[in-house]
């Protein structure tokens, strides 16, 4: 299983596999010709109430993870897509947070390692 995160504003690599957006809301000042994906999945991305509250505070990052787990158990056909296109080859999760390890794609790309086995 090969699960990867990159941001928004990264170049894109040849060997990203399955592009997919995990944001609900798209990486400000970037064009949509620009990003090269292969799917938008908001459905997976933190509830906006949730993102709202964790406001990307490193404090909060373990109480997020936890809040943003329960809400991927809830999330019916959209996560089961997502693990399904895990298990069958390489996939870049992509992302516009500003912090590289306290961020949603993270979270995500731990809770698919955990559910992909």
């Amino acid at each position: 299983m090969d699960i990867r995160t990159r941001r928004a504003y990264e170049d894109m690599a040849e060997n990203d596999g399955f592009r997919v957006l995990v944001d609900r809301i798209w990486p400000r000042g970037v064009a949509k010709k620009d990003l090269d994906l292969d799917d938008w999945c908001k459905d997976v991305a933190p509830s906006d109430d949730l993102r709202e509250w964790f406001d990307h505070d490193p404090e909060k990052w373990g109480e997020f993870r936890r809040r943003y787990r329960h809400e991927l158990d809830q999330c019916g056909a959209p996560i089961k897509d997502l693990i399904k296109r895990v298990k069958d080859g390489r996939v870049t999760l992509i992302y516009g947070a500003k912090d590289e390890t306290h961020n949603n794609a993270e979270a995500l790309r731990d809770y698919l390692r955990d559910k992909a086995v």
